[in-house]
């Protein structure tokens, strides 16, 4: 794989930034990619390991010696078709993916892994701009139809996969536009959406159908479910998709955010992330928001420490936060792995994001006990030091402090997804409130209703863009045998 000695001879090369300075005045993708020969070094690296880990540190199993060898060797084109073999959308997890398989990496061992997600990035932006990637409609149609309700990865990866193999497939979104928390919960500076539309326009091409502005079932009236993001202007009964159609696939997100229940929570300028984020996404598309939540010239406190926060400090930054902080109540992990330990697994070591190095200060293992108010709105958070103990967080004597706050954002991740869908067609739920279906060859994504499948965020929780592709494209490997017997779909 690669160059042989190409290991010992080459570092190591991380993608590019924007300055700070230029970046945080739009919205715009900053990362500067590599060029065809940074690339061709990057390949170089990958050695001939033998037992290649960084395969099964991948969630959707990319063949990744196979394509960093063939960019090694200049074939460009190759190197896609074997990135699509097993991914859908690689210009997503090019851009997102934390990269699970780049820890997995023999090289990661003793040394810097090989780049694998930056390679991935140069494959398929190379393909784009050669104009390789093209719709593969069916040759023979089935005559069967396939209800695909949420148009996040999960969704579009199964919607994809059952058309090209002939079957009538309708992708249904409530929001204006597709591709779900993919569109509207990942900021722009990140992930600009024009790549989620020239995939749609591929799918449409292959005879997917698209209707957007359409929830089916309903969302609660209250409660943190009745925040989530929903512009709906028609509504579908699942009993109508369950009569209209021979499978039905839910592959919603979990949507609904967690909630931080300390007295003050009723106080004006306390936002869910997942109430901050879309609107700005929406601005930026051209749309209109009523009221839109800004951080112009306030002290924003984030409290979450994951990437949904670090999405949130990124787009305070960017409205002209006077200054942001951010919380997390584990302790501050270590800035390096003891890789003796966690090879090839993902590490728990300190991450710096670009939008923490954008201006940020970062508060660990701190917990909120109060949100303080004047006039109705917060003007201030009162925290707690906390130690974990015993399998559990106790507080620190002393160490309650209050911090100025015009606009706190909660970003501590997802519940579940929303009730009443899953309720709506009868789907009994596991213990963590998700869709209960199995993943196995007996149970292959089938809930306890018949002809519903459950797949991505609705059946595992909260997770990455690239596990909700792995899961749509298996979903829809089981709804088509489930639908013709038998199925020539990859698992």
């Amino acid at each position: 794989m690669g160059k042989v000695t190409g290991f010992l001879e080459f570092e190591r090369l991380e993608e590019g930034y924007e300055p700070v300075e230029k970046r945080v005045k739009n919205y715009k993708e900053f990362v500067i990619g590599l060029s065809a020969e940074e690339a061709k070094v990057q390949g170089a690296r990958c050695m001939d390991c033998g037992t290649p880990f960084c395969n099964n540190g991948c969630p959707v199993n990319n063949i990744i010696p196979d394509f960093n060898d063939l960019v090694f060797q200049g074939d460009w084109k190759n190197a896609v078709q074997v990135l699509h073999s097993t991914n859908n959308f690689p210009d997503f997890t090019g851009r997102v993916c934390p990269a699970p398989c780049e820890a997995a990496c023999v090289l990661n061992i003793n040394n810097d892994a090989v780049g694998i997600k930056s390679i991935e990035h140069s494959i398929i932006d190379r393909a784009w701009a050669e104009g390789w990637v093209q719709p593969q409609p069916a040759k023979v149609k089935t005559g069967k139809k396939v209800a695909i309700v949420g148009s996040g990865p999960a969704g579009m990866a199964a919607a994809q996969q059952l058309a090209r193999v002939g079957h009538d497939v309708t992708v249904f979104e409530k929001n204006d536009t597709i591709g779900g928390l993919l569109r509207f919960g990942i900021p722009d500076f990140k992930f600009d959406k024009s790549h989620i539309d020239r995939r749609v326009q591929q799918m449409e091409a292959e005879g997917v159908v698209f209707k957007t502005n359409t929830i089916v079932g309903e969302l609660p009236k209250s409660g943190a479910a009745a925040k989530v993001t929903n512009w709906a202007q028609t509504t579908v009964t699942p009993e109508q998709l369950q009569k209209d159609f021979d499978a039905v696939i839910l592959t919603g997100g979990s949507e609904q955010s967690r909630d931080l229940p300390v007295p003050g929570r009723d106080l004006a300028g306390i936002h869910f992330a997942m109430e901050f984020l879309p609107q700005q996404n929406r601005v930026n598309a051209g749309g209109k928001v009523k009221e839109q939540i800004r951080a112009d010239g306030k002290h924003v406190i984030v409290i979450g420490g994951g990437d949904t926060g670090s999405d949130c400090v990124g787009t305070s930054n960017r409205h002209g936060a006077k200054s942001v902080v951010q919380f997390e109540v584990m302790p501050q992990p270590p800035e390096e792995e003891n890789k003796e330990l966690t090879w090839p697994y993902w590490p728990i070591k300190l991450r710096t994001s670009s939008s923490h190095e954008e201006g940020c200060e970062r508060e660990f293992a701190i917990a909120t006990k109060e949100f303080i108010g004047e006039a109705g709105k917060v003007t201030g958070v009162k925290t707690v030091r906390v130690e974990f103990k015993n399998g559990k967080f106790e507080e620190v004597a002393g160490s309650e402090q209050t911090l100025k706050a015009d606009l706190v954002l909660l970003a501590m991740g997802f519940t579940n997804p929303v009730d009443t869908l899953l309720q709506g067609f009868g789907v009994e739920k596991d213990a963590r409130g998700n869709a209960k279906a199995g993943t196995d060859a007996d149970t292959g994504y089938k809930t306890n209703v018949a002809k519903v499948f459950a797949a991505g965020d609705v059946r595992r929780g909260q997770s990455l863009v690239v596990w909700a592709i792995r899961e749509g494209r298996q979903a829809a490997r089981e709804v088509d045998a489930f639908l013709m017997g038998a199925s020539t779909l990859p698992r």
